[in-house]
């Protein structure tokens, strides 16, 4: 991709504007239009959401968008849904032992609103802050119980089940970072007390070691920052075994949403780290050794998304897709949705632009060019995506950011008529963090909180 260089963030106040002017019609034509007898939504077809019965894992970024759309506007009627639909409907995800998303779905909706009271954006409530730190207690602990042994410490496995560790999961460290902030842990059989903290940091470093490649020869397709969707172990002893995928082409290729929830969770975990102590630590390991790795691994998947993504920021769905060769010299162009042979992903654009600019925020203090790298490709990330063709316009399109894909190998993304490739439609996780991007840049121009996932446990 092309950096521009001197590309400010109150550059993109208009676009911002513009993000959250849209996004507040299409949260009331979804809640005027979409059954949610029939599950939650998922992602668009023909401009109308649709749910997919393989996980549930969207809902709380529904609920959630609300609750960031009220931040931002200050619109009550944005947080009266946020909050009665948090109320009435996502208890069941406080206690599903049979996902890895406990990160998207509640720290997006309790964690939301915990926050906004912690930060004076709602009135204090007592009851209210204690209901919404209880479910946020559990949600953390439920999260740490899935959990796989390995030669040096182990990590959440997905819903594959106790062999697969997604690199995904990495944002769901959220989850036991703001249980363990809140003073929680894991009791289990005869009573014995896990540290949520040390779950979370064990998994990261499960992350960081099988999930990132680091171009030092581990096979041959060993590249700086690339990842691999999948990290299959042998549960018996607690050996990897090899790469594989769910949603990506291959475990050789870089599935790019997977690789942007790695440039996403690390940058979130360093911020987080930087308000700890060896005190806090304790029994975990060296604090100044693990932000290394942290670090490390944050540094290598931003630079393998910058070099490996078109001159617009915006990456096709898969590094190694199968047809990109058809586009010529793709990454020296714009990308284009509307190609012939392979789709773009702008979810994961959105969410990692939102990851490039923590990084970049980050090193600020201690790394002057690697910050203005990083903080430079965010913005310009973000200043391609809060515009057409990948910001929705049309009224009666319920999604907010166009172009995004679900699971391209499984087929199931609208191809629309006189189309070749899936293109044109909207996702949850999408539009959700296009939301969340724009808030991030918002607090940033009008110099308010610095939005963290954290703050709803300070």
């Amino acid at each position: 991709m092309i950096i521009e260089k001197d590309l400010k963030a109150g550059n993109l106040k208009q676009g911002i504007d513009r993000l959250f002017k849209l996004s507040g019609e299409k949260i009331k034509l979804i809640e005027r239009e979409y059954d949610h007898q029939k599950g939650s939504p998922v992602y668009t077809i023909e401009g109308k959401y649709t749910t997919r019965g393989w996980t549930e894992w969207t809902q709380g970024f529904e609920y959630g968008s609300s609750i960031l759309q009220y931040d931002v506007t200050g619109d009550e009627n944005f947080l009266e849904i946020g909050r009665a639909e948090t109320l009435g409907k996502m208890a069941p995800h406080l206690s599903h032992f049979g996902v890895h998303d406990h990160g998207f779905n509640n720290v997006s909706t309790y964690g939301n609103l915990l926050r906004l009271m912690k930060e004076g954006k709602i009135p204090q409530n007592d009851w209210e802050q204690n209901f919404y730190e209880l479910a946020l207690k559990l949600s953390g602990a439920v999260q740490a119980k899935r959990w796989t042994k390995t030669k040096k410490g182990g990590f959440v496995y997905s819903f594959n089940g106790p062999h697969s560790l997604f690199v995904d999961t990495i944002r769901s460290m959220r989850s036991l970072v703001v249980s363990h902030e809140l003073g929680y842990a894991l009791w289990e059989d005869h009573d014995v007390k896990t540290s949520l903290l040390k779950r979370s940091v064990e998994h990261a470093l499960a992350t960081a070691e099988f999930a990132v490649y680091y171009g030092e020869g581990r096979d041959s397709y060993d590249k700086w920052g690339r990842t691999a969707h999948e990290s299959i172990f042998n549960t018996n002893d607690g050996n990897y075994r090899c790469p594989g995928t769910q949603q990506g082409y291959s475990g050789f290729s870089t599935w790019t949403r997977g690789l942007s929830w790695a440039i996403l969770g690390f940058a979130e975990q360093l911020e987080y780290l930087e308000n700890l102590n060896e005190k806090d630590f304790q029994g975990i390991g060296n604090l100044d050794s693990i932000k290394a790795i942290y670090l490390k691994a944050a540094k290598a998947t931003c630079d393998f998304y910058i070099d490996n993504t078109p001159t617009d920021g915006i990456p096709y769905w898969d590094t190694g897709a199968p047809n990109l060769y058809k586009l010529g010299d793709y990454l020296n162009q714009s990308s284009d949705p509307y190609n012939d042979y392979e789709p773009i992903d702008s979810s994961a654009a959105a969410i990692t632009a939102q990851g490039l600019l923590r990084l970049g925020k980050y090193l600020k203090n201690s790394d002057n060019d690697g910050s203005n790298k990083y903080w430079q490709a965010g913005l310009t990330v973000a200043k391609h995506l809060f515009q057409e063709p990948y910001l929705s316009t049309d009224p009666k399109h319920q999604g907010l950011l166009l172009h995004s894909i679900y699971h391209q190998p499984n087929g199931w993304d609208h191809v629309p008529k006189n189309s070749k490739i899936a293109n044109g439609e909207s996702c949850m996780w999408g539009d959700y963090h296009a939301r969340e991007l724009g808030l991030y840049l918002h607090n940033i121009i009008s110099e308010g909180q610095y939005y963290t996932f954290f703050n709803c446990a300070k």
